[in-house]
């Protein structure tokens, strides 16, 4: 078993959309980004990477790079577990927590959940995703922003049998 983190921000972008864990929220700004800059996936992604000792999302998908402009994160993030799983690694569970003043995250939880657990190859049950307030405080609480942070465990390629 090895175990990675992984953490993501974004400034909110009030002429995009806001895609989070794979679900779009309406009624909130987007977030600034190469990519569709959904933090929730950036920051699982590498924090699975991480795990596997297999680098970060910026080496594997550049934002120099224009392929990736625009690039929906949650297939991002299910390349980046086939890499995982040709390595001889797989997804043992993810936990992400994201800090904002807004949106409010746990009447989407459930949905991010089940999309980040089909690309994660580990269902709904391996995957928990929670909402904290930053309290007010700092550029999150002057709600600028948002942040995400994410630890994964992942098993194999060590002769665990997995």
């Amino acid at each position: 078993m090895r175990t990675g983190v992984g953490y993501d921000s974004h400034r909110f972008d009030e002429t995009r959309p806001l895609v989070l864990g794979g679900v779009s929220i309406p009624d909130a700004p987007g977030l600034k980004g190469h990519s569709d800059g959904d933090a929730v996936a950036h920051a699982i992604t590498d924090a699975v990477l991480g795990a596997a000792g297999l680098g970060d999302i910026g080496a594997l998908f550049p934002d120099t790079d224009p392929a990736y402009e625009g690039a929906d994160s949650i297939e991002l993030l299910a390349s980046a577990v086939r890499r995982l799983r040709e390595g001889g690694f797989r997804v043992v569970n993810v936990d992400a927590t994201v800090i904002a003043e807004r949106p409010r995250i746990g009447p989407h939880a459930e949905a991010m959940r089940e999309r980040l657990g089909r690309a994660l190859g580990t269902g709904p049950d391996g995957v928990s995703v929670k909402g904290k307030s930053n309290e007010g405080m700092g550029w999150i609480g002057r709600g600028e922003g948002l942040a995400a942070i994410a630890v994964a465990t992942v098993s194999g390629a060590e002769g665990d049998g997995d």
